[in-house]
């Protein structure tokens, strides 16, 4: 008898609410997040640590090699494990158009670092942030080319995906239509900068139905996620999971 082949496990670093992991978890992935804030409503295995601190301590060899090695600051003495793959969402802030909303607050900028780490552990990744980030060769997505949207409206949401391995078939951008954007905490409705959600049409427009409006505003759609986590596993020669229509 043929034994099914072992699920691929992707580190989810930076992982916030999970809307990233569901889509991967969707494609056909084990995920694990890591975030230095709690996360309630993550819905995968969860372990609140320091990212960086994380993905040093894999290329110290402590996770699977020995137990007896010195745990890094910000680190668990749990060895979480082999992992096939890593996606990364440093903070944005730093890069977003909305940062002047917030002129006295300090915004850390970890791309860099997080690349560095990412390409040492040798494993293939994903970083993804805010249009304006300095990613590599991006692919850029937008809830257009999945049909996202709420209240009758378009998600007009880009997000950059910078990749290590080839990703294809990215779908059509289209905004002929009107948008609705999902940021803030704020009511929906008209505002000075166009439309804004509502916290349920943000789930409905997220395809986020377990995260609050806030969790929504700071995340990533799955439907992204599920189409380059597509891509991942073709690149790790896995079959990608098939949907039910």
């Amino acid at each position: 008898m043929t034994t099914p082949a072992k699920q691929p496990r992707l580190l989810d670093l930076f992982c916030g609410a999970g809307g990233a992991a569901t889509g991967y978890a969707n494609a056909g992935f084990e995920v694990v997040g890591v975030d230095i804030v709690a996360q309630p409503h993550y819905q995968f295995e969860f372990h609140r640590l320091d990212a960086t601190a994380m993905v040093q301590d894999i290329l110290e060899g402590c996770w699977h090699e020995s137990s007896s090695k010195t745990v890094l600051t910000g680190m668990s003495s749990v060895c979480l494990g082999h992992f096939d793959a890593i996606h990364a969402s440093p903070p944005c802030q730093v890069n977003s158009s909305l940062r002047h909303l917030w002129p006295d607050r300090e915004h850390p900028d970890l791309i860099a670092e997080t690349r560095e780490l990412l390409v040492e552990s040798g494993l293939p990744y994903v970083i993804e942030n805010v249009p304006g980030a300095p990613l590599v060769d991006p692919v850029v997505l937008c809830g257009t080319m999945f049909g996202l949207g709420a209240a009758g409206r378009d998600l007009w949401r880009h997000r950059l995906f910078e990749c290590s391995f080839p990703v294809g078939g990215v779908p059509e951008c289209r905004h002929d239509g009107s948008p609705i954007g999902v940021y803030g905490t704020g009511a929906g409705g008209q505002h000075p900068r166009g439309f804004r959600a509502s916290a349920d049409e943000a789930r409905e427009a997220m395809g986020m139905p377990w995260a609050t409006k806030a969790e929504c505003s700071q995340a990533v759609p799955p439907a992204y996620t599920e189409f380059i986590g597509r891509s991942l596993l073709r690149s790790l020669d896995r079959q990608p999971v098939e949907r039910a229509a």
